[in-house]
């Protein structure tokens, strides 16, 4: 099982899901304390299938729409620029596929290099990973582990310093539900396996918050016991 270090069914049938999570992309969003729009982040949208062997064939149905694919067993995560999403649900509904969907339209944690690592030097191509979990079925946890992302730049502004000292560009979190949507995107010359170690080197508040953080998380439904995070694999990737 693959580990990192880091941050350790709304249901529906797509189309009427889909329409209705589309609706609200403009809505404003607090993001590290600070009021943005869901316009300034990349979306991911979660196809649940009813049969695993049909994600390979989804993915190619919807090769065109200009948004990346990523799975997970029967799990097929488009992420990408909101306006790629524009006449998603004609194409979903053309394939004739049965499915679920879950619409992560709005981080409530968001990591920009330039913001809070006053470093004007993105690097450009990215390369990101996209990682998915659970919160505990407790209402008050899930309230703690937001309560301590809110406030993480000014309490545990370690946590951003580990992210800067290992070059990550950007981390976002989203959440619906009960489950995460996290993703990581680094140089795209680079690997998470070489940059991840780096987040906690000389730096035990990191390992701190990471130890505390793991509380909180649980594997999604179909993960080995033990298993919280698991990686989606990319399957039409692109530079950014």
């Amino acid at each position: 099982m693959k580990k990192i270090n880091l941050i350790r069914v709304f249901g529906g049938y797509f189309i009427l899901l889909l329409l209705a999570s589309c609706n609200q992309s403009g809505k404003k969003v607090t993001v590290a304390g600070e009021e943005s729009t869901a316009e300034s982040y990349r979306v991911a949208i979660e196809l649940i299938l009813e049969e695993e062997p049909l994600v390979d064939s989804l993915a190619d149905q919807l090769g065109e729409t200009g948004l990346d694919s990523y799975r997970w067993k029967n799990h097929l995560v488009l992420f990408g620029e909101a306006a790629d999403t524009s006449g998603l649900s004609k194409k979903i509904l053309k394939t004739g596929i049965k499915l679920q969907i879950k619409y992560y339209n709005a981080p409530f944690y968001a990591f920009d290099r330039t913001k809070d690592c006053g470093d004007s030097s993105v690097v450009k191509p990215w390369r990101d990973y996209l990682l998915t979990a659970n919160l505990v079925d407790d209402s008050v946890a899930q309230a703690e582990y937001i309560h301590y992302h809110a406030v993480q730049f000014d309490e545990w502004p370690e946590v951003a310093e580990g992210f800067c000292y290992a070059g990550f560009q950007q981390l976002l979190v989203f959440r619906t539900g009960r489950q995460l949507m996290l993703v990581i995107s680094i140089p795209a010359d680079k690997t998470l396996d070489e940059l991840d170690p780096k987040t906690v080197e000389n730096n035990p508040r990191m390992v701190e918050w990471n130890n505390i953080m793991s509380k909180y998380q649980e594997g999604i439904e179909g993960t080995e016991p033990g298993e919280t995070w698991v990686f989606l694999d990319p399957v039409q990737p692109r530079e950014k």
